[in-house]
This record gives C-alpha cells, sequence and structure tokens, in this order.
C-alpha cells in the first residue's frame, strides 16, 4: 500500500555551482562583479584569478564558472555594465558646452571627481590600468570603444585656440591627461595621506574646486588680469 508521503514530489537535484532563487541570480552575479573590480583595482587585471574572486564574493569556484566562463568574459562584461555608464556619465561635457571651455571642463572634473566617490574602486583601478604601460583594461577599452571620442575632444579643444577661448600653448593632446592627474590621482591616492595634517581634511570637492581653477586660472591669482 502507498503511504501518503509517497505521493509528494521528489525535489530535483540542484546543478552544481547554479544560483539559488530567480532573485538571488542578478545579487550573486553584481557581487562578483564586485569583488572583481575589487581585486582588479587592488592586484590587477593580470593578477587576478576567477578563484581569488569567488573567495573575495564569499562563493565557491563553481558559482563563479556558472556565470563567466573565463577572465576575459567577466571582463568584457564589466566594460559593458559597469564602464560604460561611467562613460557615459564623465563623457559629453564638451558637447553640452560646445562654446563655453570653462564650463566644460569645470562639469568634467566634478564628474569625474564624483565618479570616484561614488566607485571607490574606479580611481586605483585606472591609474593601475588604463595610465599605466602595459594596462590589460587600457588595451579592452580602445577595442571596445576606439579613439573617435578621444579624437573629438582634441578637435574642439584646438578649435577653442582658434577662437581665442582657450590659451593657444596649451597642449590639446595633454588636457584630459592633466585633469585626470588633478582628480583622480588624488583620490586613487587618498589614503596614504590620511594622517597628513594638511591634507587629510580635504574633501571631493576641494580636490574637483583646485583643479578646475589650476587649469582655467593657473597660478595668476584671478584679480590679476596681466
Amino acid at each position: 500500500m502507498t503511504t501518503a508521503s509517497s505521493d509528494k514530489p521528489v525535489p530535483t537535484a540542484r546543478r552544481p555551482g547554479r544560483p539559488t532563487g530567480s532573485a538571488r541570480g542578478p545579487e550573486q552575479r553584481a557581487r562578483l562583479l564586485d569583488a572583481a573590480l575589487t581585486l582588479f583595482a587592488r592586484e590587477g587585471i593580470v593578477d587576478t584569478t576567477l578563484g581569488a574572486i569567488a573567495r573575495e564574493a564569499g562563493f565557491t569556484p563553481a558559482m563563479v564558472h556558472y556565470y563567466f566562463k573565463t577572465r576575459d568574459q567577466l571582463l568584457d562584461v564589466l566594460i559593458e555594465e559597469r564602464f560604460l555608464p561611467l562613460r557615459a556619465a564623465i563623457g559629453g561635457a564638451f558637447e553640452a558646452n560646445p562654446d563655453d571651455p570653462v564650463a566644460a571642463i569645470t562639469q568634467l572634473a566634478r564628474a569625474m571627481v564624483a565618479v570616484a566617490v561614488e566607485h571607490p574602486w574606479f580611481p586605483p583601478l585606472w591609474v593601475r590600468e588604463v595610465i599605466s604601460e602595459g594596462g590589460l583594461l587600457r588595451q579592452r577599452m580602445h577595442e571596445r570603444f576606439g579613439h573617435a571620442h578621444h579624437d573629438a575632444s582634441l578637435a574642439r579643444i584646438e578649435q577653442w585656440q582658434k577662437e581665442g577661448r582657450v590659451n593657444a600653448e596649451l597642449e590639446p593632446s595633454l588636457v584630459f591627461l592633466t585633469l585626470l592627474g588633478l582628480t583622480i590621482l588624488p583620490l586613487a591616492t587618498s589614503k596614504m595621506w590620511r594622517n597628513d595634517p594638511a591634507r587629510r581634511s580635504l574633501t571631493p570637492d576641494d580636490i574637483a574646486r583646485h583643479a578646475v581653477a589650476l587649469l582655467v586660472h593657473g597660478l595668476r591669482p584671478e584679480r590679476d588680469t596681466r
């Protein structure tokens, strides 16, 4: 005779590494991406394995491989889902202010600082993987986006110079790099000067203000029109 318990459906065995629950899937995937960004910023992309990302996120290696078969696949996803929105947030300043270079530089500096504050991994990762020689992220970003946006920015600065809106002595190809050095670099090294009495009280707004003042006015006092 069949017992009541025999009528109960037999639960399906869970596949190894597969996320449990439809709601948890996206959360686990996002957590893996966050862990990858943290390790890439701290250790570098080349020296970070999928196993290390699993440990950082508190998951098994099987869980990582369920979502990302290789590190290259994970990096492509990061570029598409994490860096593309940041690029959109930072870009557009020159297009929004075609006739006002000061407003464009101000907007760009503030956007860079805002992105860096919201995403603490961004400054150290940018220094390690984008502006350093041999950075893997820079290579992949160029493959993904090309140079069109950068070339358009240079053309805009050159046009401003021809119109007399920007100092003709400036080197257009160095303006963006200079702005990065004035914003991202201080934020990337902020842990080093937390105990420095001269700089430990600086805020992100102070960094953005300083960057704009230095680029727009240089060392000359604002009231000095010589």
